[in-house]
């Protein structure tokens, strides 16, 4: 099993969206997501977890060095809707990773209202995407 991704850019940040489930498997797919999102965009990356059936130990780390990643990119990385079945638990070297309990949440703190029309909003997704 894997993930499918979707990765949108915001004027000041990005919104990369999971869906399935993150384990061992789908940790590869997740890193090439993330390559695609250090790539493209700026500012903070809102890892939107809403579609997202679950976790395994290896699919929190994957997320952690994410968090390592992107601020090795001068950008840093927030967590919407973590999946129900567990929270995320960093290592003690790891960035801090604020968690909003929902994307509403998470573009709220951005002062962006999640159905505002955006004419230079940038989106790329996997083939799979659910719709």
């Amino acid at each position: 099993m894997t993930i499918e991704w979707r990765y949108t850019v915001e004027d000041d940040f990005g919104i990369l969206s999971v869906a399935g489930y993150l384990g061992p498997e789908a940790v590869r797919r997740f890193g090439g997501a993330l390559g695609w999102v250090v790539a493209r965009g700026t500012g903070p990356v809102i890892l939107d977890l809403t579609e997202l059936r679950g976790w395994s130990a290896e699919g929190q780390l994957a997320i952690t060095e994410a968090a390592h990643r992107l601020v090795g990119a001068g950008r840093s990385l927030e967590l919407a809707a973590i999946p129900a079945d567990g929270s995320l638990v960093p290592p003690g070297d790891c960035p801090d990773i604020p968690v909003h309990s929902d994307l509403a949440t998470a573009l709220a703190a951005h002062a962006r209202h999640p159905s505002a029309p955006d004419e230079a909003q940038q989106a790329w997704r996997t083939d799979g995407w659910p719709t």
